[in-house]
């Protein structure tokens, strides 16, 4: 697969971090959103591949009720098969019952997720939002007991589908609740992808000033109206360190029909290594392993980048 451009040049930009972590969900939050089940046995190759193009942390899957997620009900056969990787392996729990699945075989890192605004907590969590913190706590709480790394994910940050625009100071409360209860991170996500730089710049400003670190936070964009790298650049400039993508540009979400994918992996790395920004990704075995997975999938992969550093059509 070579390419006479198979990177782009680096031009560092000063005020800009050296290197950024990128948290990789799409064997969960990818995978979780396809229509058919895709087999136990290409989930565990997909993520042996993804760790093998220099990915570190890969989120695998969920310990939710398969009632409720159906394509991750495989999450206990699943994760001994990848366990030994030399990677961070995080995994989703919805309440104490999932945590329990995830502890009994040995997971070390974990993430709840909340909701910003309280009518995505009564879709997806069936709670209004402080029932769903609530809910959380002991999870939190035992988690960090039992010596596990804890994310939070916080959806509808910038936007929600029944209520609009989702008040930046409502955001900040619930992300400290989020920080006081324990989590270790926090990923701020733009569910329905309507963020616009100036948005996010707003809302990192009014974290820091109500004393969250920058070194606690994620961003977690979707690029339903093309917007999800300008708003990571803006997130870059205010000194985040951590972005979550998904390879291919995987995923979407089962609760909010008008989000569309989240931003692709192989698009985050080539604006990155164009911004002499260091990941530790091999551009050419992640675009590959998506690729294969498109194929797995039996369609293209949306990534723009995937499509011109690949030759054929997928």
């Amino acid at each position: 697969m070579t390419h006479p451009l198979a990177l782009p040049m680096a031009v560092p930009e000063k005020g800009l971090p050296a290197r950024v972590r990128i948290h990789e969900v799409g064997a969960r939050d990818g995978l979780q959103n396809e229509k058919g089940t895709v087999p136990t046995q290409v989930k565990a190759e997909f993520i042996r591949r993804l760790a093998d193009a220099g990915l570190t942390t890969i989120e695998a899957t969920s310990f939710v009720h398969p009632k409720w997620v159906p394509q991750l009900a495989d999450a206990e056969e699943l994760f001994p098969q990848i366990a030994g990787l030399p990677v961070d392996l995080p995994v989703l729990v919805p309440n104490e019952r999932g945590l329990d699945r995830a502890l009994a075989l040995k997971a070390t890192r974990v993430a709840v997720f909340a909701s910003a605004s309280e009518s995505f907590a009564k879709a997806n969590l069936n709670r209004t939002m402080d029932a769903a913190l609530a809910m959380f706590a002991p999870v939190v709480t035992r988690a960090k007991e039992a010596g596990v790394h804890v994310r939070g994910y916080l959806s509808m940050c910038f936007g929600d589908p029944w209520e609009g625009p989702v008040p930046v100071p409502q955001v900040v409360d619930v992300c400290r609740t989020l920080l006081d209860m324990g989590c270790d991170e926090l990923s701020l996500g733009d569910t329905i992808g309507v963020a616009t730089p100036g948005h996010v710049r707003a809302l990192l400003t009014e974290l820091t000033g109500h004393g969250v670190p920058l070194e606690l936070l994620g961003v977690h964009f979707h690029d339903t109206y093309g917007q999800a790298l300008a708003n990571t650049y803006a997130a870059l400039q205010h000194g985040v360190t951590t972005v979550d993508a998904s390879a291919g540009g995987l995923g979407g979400c089962p609760y909010a029909k008008s989000a569309t994918g989240n931003l692709a992996t192989e698009d985050l790395v080539w604006m990155l290594r164009g911004l002499g920004i260091d990941t530790g990704v091999d551009l050419e075995r992640l675009v590959a392993t998506s690729v294969w997975m498109a194929g797995q999938l039996g369609r293209p992969s949306p990534s723009r980048t995937v499509r011109a550093l690949s030759h054929k059509e997928q």
